[in-house]
């Protein structure tokens, strides 16, 4: 998958290739996966149903969207979520987000989803502004526990 843009922006599928300019990208935000890590995750999830699109302006990456879909027994259409949405800071503000977010959304619907969700922590409320500016409702609280002794 692959667009573009007249200002430059470029989204594209995110490859194996691209792990060590997203792992710079994610560090940058907090999250320090090792470019080997992150090139192993990426190959992954290239291969089951989802996409991992990243934008770019003539240059490296400035922004990422992980969206994975799959069945769900209280819906008749698969139920794509989003996983990761980043945007580098000095790339904010300049739609970004909203073009990663409509090409995800663009893929969701070609594999037949009929809904997109969106999680994220407590503390990103800038986050949760961009969800309800584009569209998303708030349905409640997502819970989460680990599955193995020691993760969490």
């Amino acid at each position: 998958m692959r667009t573009g843009s007249r200002y430059g922006l470029e989204i594209r599928s995110a490859l194996v290739a691209d792990a060590p300019f997203l792992a710079e990208l994610l560090a940058g935000a907090g999250v320090a996966i090792p470019a080997s890590e992150l090139a192993s995750r990426l190959a992954v999830l290239r291969a089951s149903p989802g996409a991992v699109l990243m934008a770019s302006d003539w240059g490296p990456a400035i922004g990422l969207i992980s969206v994975q879909w799959a069945p769900s027994l209280l819906t008749a259409e698969p139920v794509a979520r989003v996983s990761a949405l980043l945007v580098a800071p000095d790339a904010r503000r300049r739609g970004v987000a909203r073009a990663l977010l409509k090409a995800a959304s663009q893929a969701a619907r070609s594999a037949g989803c009929g809904e997109l969700e969106l999680s994220f922590p407590d503390s990103a409320t800038d986050l949760l502004a961009f969800a309800v500016a584009t569209g998303f409702t708030p349905l409640g609280a997502v819970l989460s526990r680990p599955l193995r002794k020691g993760r969490g």
